[in-house]
């Protein structure tokens, strides 16, 4: 029973790693750049989902806020792009790693300075419910995190094979001089990818939320998700949440079952054997390219 209710806490927690993961993946196949300021905007999803939804500010019904966040979000990430990454068009792909590291700083500052340092709990319908199913305690929020995980894995899967605009995106990531040729507005996707970027890590961070309070240092998580998109592959988009739940899940069993301290160091281990072992990750599929 005991490895089952720590099964369960790792793929709920696990979940959440491979959102944000899922979000680096997604801007690094679109644009071969990695937004090392992702965690940092699960984190200020987060606090906008808090603004909205949470009785002591706006007291918005909790889906509604939930959904004004991932809007409000995704905004701002096409703004990131548009407004900022994309004046570094053509630079050594160093500097855009410099500047989203920067733009993390900015975004937990900006956290700080409205919302306080100090731990704030979101309000949610599922917060401090629970049940227990053959003797196993499950929590709500666990299990609305794993659903929406499911839900939002299926209609990212549906978006990219069935829609226009999700079969534009792929080809644009697979080889961006031949689709502007064939018409795809390049530099307008990389901002819709941006956007959808920042609405996933919103909703990431609302499913973080959900289990514990939030403060200007969750975007540091954002490492952790780095560390699964490295393991899953960072060109995999199914590779980014299987990262995540590989993560999430040895995290309680090295604490449990080894020492405390090695379940924060877990994640950069499996990182390093893999990258020792397999280069691409566990789920990349190696493609050539030619010149």
């Amino acid at each position: 029973m005991e490895i089952a209710q720590l099964l369960l806490g790792g793929i709920s927690v696990g979940c959440v790693y491979g959102l944000v993961a899922l979000g680096f993946v997604l801007i690094y196949k679109a644009t071969e750049s990695v937004n090392f300021a992702q965690g940092d905007l699960m984190m200020l999803g987060a606090f906008v989902t808090l603004q909205f939804a949470n009785t002591a500010y706006w007291g918005m019904p909790f889906w509604l806020g939930m959904l004004m966040a991932v809007i409000v979000m995704a905004v701002i990430g096409y703004l990131m792009e548009a407004l900022v990454i994309r004046r570094l068009f053509g630079q050594p792909q160093f500097a855009v790693v410099i500047l989203t590291i920067a733009i993390g700083f900015v975004l937990r500052f900006i956290a700080g300075f409205i919302w306080g340092h100090e731990p704030l709990t979101l309000e949610t319908p599922f917060t401090g419910k629970n049940m227990t199913i053959g003797g196993l305690a499950v929590s709500l929020d666990e299990i609305f995190i794993i659903a929406t995980t499911i839900v939002l894995t299926l209609v990212l899967y549906l978006f990219f094979a069935r829609t226009k605009l999700g079969v534009a995106m792929q080809a644009s990531s697979q080889n961006q001089l031949a689709a502007y040729y064939m018409g795809v507005p390049v530099k307008r996707i990389h901002g819709l990818v941006w956007a959808l970027s920042g609405g996933i890590s919103t909703i990431a961070g609302v499913l973080f939320a959900a289990r514990g309070s939030i403060d200007p240092n969750l975007g540091l998580l954002g490492i952790k998700a780095f560390a699964a998109a490295v393991i899953g592959g960072f060109g995999s988009l199914p590779g980014a949440l299987a990262g995540g739940l590989i993560v999430g899940i040895v995290e309680p069993f090295a604490g449990r079952y080894i020492a405390a301290g090695y379940s924060q160091i877990m994640p950069y281990a499996i990182m390093l054997l893999v990258l020792v072992l397999r280069p691409n990750g566990l789920f990349a599929q190696v493609q050539s390219k030619k010149v």
